[in-house]
């Protein structure tokens, strides 16, 4: 069975303080975190830079969906452990860099759990939540995935919207899909 992913928030500070917001799915290896961002990245850098990140668990899939595309990157953060987590986190984990394995595409950076808590209660995912984060997913690969698998995918996951979307997932719904127009009208604009 391959390894589980776990769709994360992960904060980041730079040298001079500048936060970076980032959906990141990671890997649990016992009591360490692994990320594997992909280079370049602005996690990357800033996990190098200070040794330290911050995982938040969010049930507010507008931030995914808000970073993948563009719509909205600043989200209101709160000091903790060295570090910043999302004010709408329902819990966050404080991280500190254990081992960098360098990679030409997909650095390995495994990281210590050195505090959690929990700000909130997890009444579990509705389907479209759970939607737009697979479609969030799909956004953040629209340079690597024939148009034709992120229409089909998109077609399917809409099924989910339309049942069970509240504002906040119609909302990143809707920032998703503006994104792949954008990326969609850049490619034909290029190819004349």
């Amino acid at each position: 069975m391959p390894e589980a992913i776990y769709e994360t928030i992960v904060t980041t500070c730079s040298a001079d303080g500048t936060v970076h917001v980032a959906p990141m799915g990671v890997r649990y290896r016992g009591d360490d975190v692994l990320l594997m961002p992909f280079k370049p990245s602005t996690t990357l850098a800033n996990v190098l830079a200070t040794g330290r990140a911050v995982l938040n668990v969010v049930t507010d899939v507008r931030v995914f969906a808000g970073c993948v595309s563009g719509q909205r990157r600043d989200w209101p953060t709160e000091p903790v452990d060295g570090g910043v987590r999302l004010a709408c986190a329902i819990g966050h984990t404080s991280l500190v860099l254990r081992e960098h394995v360098d990679d030409v595409q997909r650095p390995r950076l495994r990281l210590a759990r050195v505090a959690e808590a929990r700000h909130g209660d997890f009444r579990g995912f509705n389907r479209a939540q759970a939607a737009v984060i697979e479609a969030a997913v799909l956004v953040s690969r629209l340079h690597l995935l024939p148009a034709e698998k992120i229409d089909q995918e998109l077609g399917y996951l809409q099924i989910a919207i339309d049942k069970t979307a509240g504002e906040a997932e119609a909302q990143a719904w809707s920032w998703l899909q503006q994104a792949v127009a954008r990326h969609r009208a850049a490619a034909t604009a290029g190819a004349r």
